[in-house]
């Protein structure tokens, strides 16, 4: 019985890890090429739910700034610290603080929203290394698909603001900058945070526009800073003040839909 069990434990542990790598890979053999129409469809139900999942638990928290950065900085780190600053300062707004939920800038934006008594969210995604989602995340939802999260990472927001990150964190910002260069979204203030980190490619673009691949105006898309009151001017000037946001404004949950806030301070 002792090795019977034994042996049942390990075929139990293999499956988990093929369900697992399974689960994790889905969405690379998507990305391989043409499959068959019924694995197909079966991809686009599964997308299908992770939106409707995304939307019912982000719909109700309210005009959100998202805060994108490394998820390798430790709390002692410079960044780390500044980011709770960014965390703190954005709640004070009155905005939710959304992230990608995980380490370092995500836990850092999170922690300094939920300390301030602001709302704290995030959004995170499943990886080989099992990330997970940091303490100070107050509503969280869960996704196995990068450009669905993206997506939701977008859709709620009124602004962004980019602390120093690797390619994870240019491919956000890039995406939103994209998008509001060519009118997909409005206009929303987008700022980069750290000027010795972003120094290089700021040059970079400034080399695009001089060689014609991006135009001038789309550098006015961004705002470099140091200073967390800066950013505090510039997204109640191009936010809050641009688009009209009051506090008290929000749309009302449905209870027989299942539509339930878990936040104790009331949204906007």
């Amino acid at each position: 019985m002792y090795i019977r069990n034994g042996f049942e434990n390990i075929m139990d542990k293999k499956k988990y890890k093929d369900l697992r790598e399974n689960y994790l890979h889905s969405e690379r053999r998507f990305l391989e090429g043409p499959r068959s129409r019924k694995r197909e469809l079966l991809f686009l139900i599964k997308v299908l739910r992770e939106f409707v999942r995304g939307f019912r638990k982000l719909h109700f928290i309210g005009p959100c700034v998202t805060v994108f950065g490394s998820a390798r900085f430790k709390e002692d780190h410079p960044f780390y610290i500044k980011a709770m600053e960014v965390g703190k300062a954005l709640s004070h707004l009155g905005f939710t603080v959304l992230t990608g939920g995980g380490p370092g800038i995500m836990e850092a934006a999170n922690r300094g929203a939920f300390e301030a008594g602001g709302r704290s969210v995030g959004c995170n995604i499943v990886l080989p290394h099992e990330q997970k989602e940091n303490p100070y995340v107050q509503k969280s939802v869960g996704f196995r698909y990068f450009f669905v999260r993206k997506t939701l990472l977008v859709k709620y927001s009124y602004a962004f603001v980019c602390m120093p990150g690797g390619m994870g964190t240019m491919d956000e910002m890039f995406e939103a900058l994209t998008l509001i260069q060519t009118g997909k979204i409005k206009h929303f203030p987008v700022v980069l945070f750290g000027k010795e980190y972003w120094e290089k490619l700021i040059e970079l673009m400034d080399k695009m526009v001089d060689v014609g691949t991006i135009s001038e105006p789309d550098l006015k898309l961004l705002l470099v800073t140091d200073s967390v009151e800066e950013m505090v001017k510039h997204i109640r000037k191009n936010a809050i003040e641009e688009f009209g946001l009051k506090k008290g404004k929000r749309i009302k949950p449905l209870k027989f839909l299942g539509e339930l806030i878990n936040f104790k301070k009331p949204l906007w």
